[in-house]
């Protein structure tokens, strides 16, 4: 592999260009791949939407020919093989991809259809979130998370008489906060 100092990218070179083909000349890999990138790429670029996968591809099809190059250089086309292994490439991808998508739509749970909040969830959510900090965190480890008083003093680092303090006090406030709230919900 022979690289050329004055040939641009994507410009065929000018021994190419003078004797109008392939094989009249025998080229590098390098003025073949100067010559031929940028419309492979245009090319995939319009088959997959991605310029940057396209370069990917046409440069992943670039390195399959270097390693055959000895026996490409010979082709009446090799550019056409070049070509076809881009679009065989591009093809693939697109078979994974939804294959790979086939795969996770079998795998995916078809989960049950959850209603949302009823209006009686929402005014208890609604009136524990005016609640002190203390209050709301009795009330709610008391009568949700099924704990003792005993076990929440612990939790809490506090003697259980505040615990049952913080619980009267969340109990009457919730009462009044929910008595404003009684049309439309009913008991809890």
């Amino acid at each position: 592999m022979t690289a050329t100092m004055g040939a641009r990218a994507n410009e065929p070179p000018a021994a190419l260009a003078a004797s109008g083909g392939l094989n009249a000349v025998t080229i590098t890999f390098d003025d073949f791949y100067h010559a031929h990138f940028r419309s492979v790429t245009t090319q995939l670029c319009a088959y997959t939407g991605d310029l940057g996968h396209a370069q990917d591809l046409t440069q992943e099809a670039f390195c399959r020919a270097l390693a055959r190059w000895d026996r490409l250089v010979r082709y009446d086309d090799p550019v056409a093989w070049v070509r076809r292994v881009a679009w065989n490439l591009a093809r693939s991808r697109w078979r994974r991809l939804r294959t790979a998508r086939d795969h996770l739509m079998r795998q995916r749970r078809v989960e049950a259809e959850v209603d949302g909040p009823t209006p009686d969830r929402v005014a208890i959510d609604a009136a524990l979130a005016k609640l002190p900090a203390n209050h709301r965190r009795a009330v709610i480890l008391h009568y949700l998370a099924d704990l003792s008083v005993n076990q929440i003093a612990l939790q809490e680092g506090v003697a259980e008489g505040t615990v049952k303090s913080w619980l009267h006090r969340g109990r009457t406030a919730l009462a009044g906060l929910l008595d404003e709230n009684t049309e439309g919900v009913s008991d809890v």
